[in-house]
């Protein structure tokens, strides 16, 4: 099976990929991911593409909390704050800074969330996704709503994911020399 055959299904997911490493390369950044309700699939794409390993430090999946708080940094205070919790905007920024920190990247990528098809809860629906995206500029995040089985939300998270980490090599370019 060919690299590329695993986007059977999305061949533009692949295209993306291979955009957002050579912009990448092109501006002598690295990148990273830290990912729970994907499963790694962000770093799976973006790996499938041949050359990539000049460009991808790594990723770190994070499924459990206390890997979140251990290995990418979250705070306590996110998880002890109810209206907060791993399923929130300051999750995903930590763990995209928590990222840049361990892998040592320019520009790192989060994806926590409710993939399904049970875990929702109040006001957390199934499909309630964040990422994260940590740069030299700092952090932010963006909430997505997305709609399907768990393989679609996770499918469709992995894709947004790819989209954010470009925006961040398009708007640091020269973060490298930073």
């Amino acid at each position: 099976m060919a690299d590329n055959e695993i986007f059977s299904d999305d061949p533009d997911l692949f295209a993306s990929c291979a955009e957002l490493l050579e912009a990448a390369r092109g501006r002598g950044l690295t990148l990273g991911t830290a990912e729970s309700c994907t499963g790694g699939l962000v770093s799976a794409c973006l790996t499938a593409v041949p050359g990539s390993s000049d460009v991808v430090r790594g990723g770190v999946v994070s499924y459990a909390i206390d890997v979140k708080r251990a290995v990418l940094g979250v705070s306590d205070d996110v998880f002890d704050d109810a209206s907060l919790g791993a399923v929130s905007a300051e999750c995903a920024e930590q763990m995209a800074r928590g990222a840049r920190f361990v892998l040592g990247c320019d520009v790192a990528v989060s994806v926590t969330g409710i993939a399904g098809p049970g875990g929702e809860e109040p006001g957390k629906p199934v499909g309630t996704v964040w990422l994260g995206l940590s740069t030299p500029a700092g952090e932010r995040s963006a909430l997505l709503s997305l709609e399907g089985d768990r393989a679609a939300v996770r499918h469709a998270a992995a894709a947004r994911a790819v989209e954010l980490l470009r925006e961040g090599v398009v708007e640091n370019t020269g973060a490298a020399d930073l």
